[in-house]
């Protein structure tokens, strides 16, 4: 039987599920083939410190990846964004299954109808992102933005019992956990940038996996090459930024049509911000998504991005 190492969060048990029973009808037995094995790690534990004092980077994946190099688990799956930018020793990132919904959305408290545009003047949205509240007092200087950390439906009871006028959350774990229709308003992800690689999920193995066995082969089926380099390129960037997943650090790709990349980052500071954007000239590949996240985060370190990231946010 396939154990699976997930966090023990509604959002994370119900993506792992997802993955597990792909990778089942891949070949890795039958419906009842898999275990889904929670792992507690320093970020579940403390729910209350701002990412930015616990670590940021790592905080909700070192203890599953341990997990999976002990032997305990045979695969375990992550929010993409959570990974640390630089690969782990012993461990293969074996799947990256298509995206789902990478934009970020509003949802309001009762009666609050309409989107951000609707919020009342001096309104207090909550978020524990400094990405999302730069990018919201861009739109809406008047507004109070207020840190919240917790599960989904922790953040999202701020906004229905009333104590915030609206909440920010990740649209994919709103469809996820099946709660699209509190969605007051998805915000375009070409306009309020989301995090390198949100809405992606990441499956890991250990790097001595058989490359030909049953759970190899279902591994590569499920793998989604345009989501995989579009990640490539925001998560190159934001290593070479040096910038952790809870910096104010936005990007987001998509490999078109005909098979160009187009990235988009932006950078935030509390007084000014910094947005770019690129396209490949050629057919994408893994290597020519790298060297796009790298040259786009050259050119905005040559603009100042540096000193943006030195500023502190939600302290």
């Amino acid at each position: 039987m396939m154990r699976l190492g997930t966090r023990a969060s509604a959002l994370a048990r119900t993506q792992s599920a997802w993955v597990a029973r792909k990778l089942v009808a891949g070949g890795e037995g039958d419906s009842d083939g898999f275990q889904l094995v929670n792992v507690s790690t320093h970020g579940d534990r403390d729910r209350t410190s701002p990412l930015t004092r616990i670590g940021g980077t790592g905080v909700f994946v070192s203890a599953v990846r341990e997990a999976l190099l002990a032997g305990e688990v045979d695969v375990v799956v992550h929010s993409l964004k959570d990974l640390p930018t630089l690969p782990a020793e012993g461990i293969r990132l074996a799947a990256v299954p298509v995206r789902e919904n990478p934009a970020d959305a509003l949802l309001t408290r009762e009666g609050n109808a309409g989107g951000l545009d609707a919020n009342p003047r001096g309104g207090r949205v909550g978020t524990g992102s400094p990405r999302r509240a730069a990018q919201l007092m861009l739109a809406r200087p008047d507004l109070e933005v207020v840190p919240i950390r917790g599960n989904i439906e922790t953040r999202m009871a701020y906004a229905e019992r009333g104590e915030l006028d609206a909440v920010v959350l990740a649209a994919a774990g709103l469809h996820r956990l099946g709660f699209e229709d509190r969605i007051a308003e998805s915000f375009d992800p070409w306009q309020f940038l989301p995090a390198p690689a949100q809405g992606a999920l990441a499956v890991e193995v250990r790097e001595d996996l058989d490359r030909e066995s049953d759970l190899a082969r279902a591994l590569d089926a499920l793998d989604h090459r345009p989501t995989r380099f579009a990640t490539i390129a925001e998560r190159t960037l934001l290593r070479a930024l040096e910038a952790g997943c809870s910096a104010p650090v936005a990007a987001f790709a998509e490999v078109t049509d005909d098979n160009r990349l187009v990235l988009k980052a932006g950078v935030y500071g509390r007084n000014t911000h910094l947005v770019r954007e690129s396209r490949t000239d050629t057919s994408v590949t893994a290597a020519s998504a790298e060297a796009a996240g790298r040259a786009l985060a050259e050119d905005m370190l040559a603009a100042g991005a540096q000193d943006l990231l030195a500023e502190e946010w939600l302290a």
